[in-house]
């Protein structure tokens, strides 16, 4: 009775968010504006739900990302033309929840890669990890060690989608997420692999975090949720918050490798990641170099409009159904995984 009641369930909201777009005429593109293009569609079978993105520093015009809870413990390089050019496999790990991954540096200073095993839907892990390999200088089929890195919350166990690299110092953050609003943490200059690294609360962040991303620069930090990416300089004041395409189950953003763009990408098999320009409004010149502050929380601004006129409160109530149908499909996933 209960897995009908969720089938039913996922059904009626499935149905009532197609029909809602239909009736509205929507678009992905006419709801992220007329320069938001498909940068690339992932062709393979074995990515069927990209929960992480970043752009390599070693490989122009490549992107890795990831599978969800459930997959291997493994990263995909993916090409130009959305063909899988290598899979990277973690040794001796196994992927609880893998939600999020960023780029950054290794001990050499060389471009490494993150991975972030941080999801806690039921908030009853003590700690989470987050692995590191080195990027490859050749992309191929590789079997690597990871570097393992724990994190604990500061305030109790947290559910999380988001972990960033700070370029600038090579500092780690990750964001809490919740239906009233989550938290940004920052993990220790320095992490330790021998011990747990504690984390610092240094911010409130706007609720439903599915991903975030720093800037190749380190001047700007993008946090987006299902239906929008919210740029904030890297000061902590929210520059703007930029429409996103509407998708089937928006989990990933990071930032083009020249820093001009957001790159969005969801789960499904054969997702398609867009490309949306950045507003003059998110590109100004900054010139300090501190991390958010704790006490830097920005008021949330009006509802944005769309290109199409239609108020985007009523494209966010498309969003929430569409966030509501995947969630409910994620949790009876998991269940029957645990079974």
């Amino acid at each position: 009775m209960v897995r009908r009641g969720v089938v039913a369930v996922v059904a009626v909201v499935a149905v009532v968010a197609v029909v809602a777009v239909c009736a509205l005429g929507l678009t992905p593109r006419a709801v992220a504006g007329e320069q938001a293009e498909v940068l690339v569609r992932i062709d393979d079978p074995r990515v069927v739900e990209s929960s992480g993105l970043a752009a390599s520093r070693r490989h122009a015009g490549v992107l890795w990302t990831h599978n969800d809870s459930g997959d291997a413990a493994r990263l995909f390089a993916i090409g130009r033309d959305g063909r899988v050019l290598a899979t990277l496999r973690f040794a001796g790990v196994q992927a609880r929840d893998w939600e999020a991954m960023a780029v950054g540096r290794d001990d050499r200073g060389e471009p490494a890669l993150f991975a972030g095993d941080i999801g806690d839907n039921l908030g009853v892990w003590p700690s989470v990890t987050v692995y590191r390999i080195a990027e490859p200088v050749r992309l191929r089929d590789a079997t690597v060690r990871p570097q393992r890195y724990r994190l604990r919350y500061p305030d109790g166990p947290r559910d999380a989608e988001a972990l960033l690299v700070d370029p600038r110092g090579n500092r780690l953050y990750v964001a809490s997420k919740d239906e009233a609003g989550g938290s940004l943490y920052q993990a220790p200059v320095e992490l330790r692999s021998d011990r747990v690294n504690l984390l610092r609360r240094v911010r409130r962040v706007p609720a439903l975090v599915t991903d975030g991303a720093f800037s190749p620069d380190g001047r700007l930090l993008v946090l987006r949720d299902y239906r929008a990416a919210h740029v904030y300089a890297a000061s902590g004041g929210r520059l703007a918050t930029v429409p996103l395409p509407l998708q089937q189950q928006g989990e990933s953003i990071a930032f083009s490798a020249d820093g001009a763009s957001l790159l969005a990408g969801s789960e499904g098999a054969g997702s398609e990641i867009w490309r949306v320009p950045l507003p003059a409004a998110a590109t100004p010149a900054v010139t300090t170099t501190r991390p958010p502050a704790a006490t830097a929380s920005p008021a949330t601004p009006p509802p944005p409009r769309s290109r199409t006129g239609l108020p985007a409160v009523a494209l966010a109530g498309v969003a929430a159904l569409l966030a509501v149908s995947a969630g409910v499909a994620r949790g009876r996933r998991r269940r029957r995984r645990r079974g």
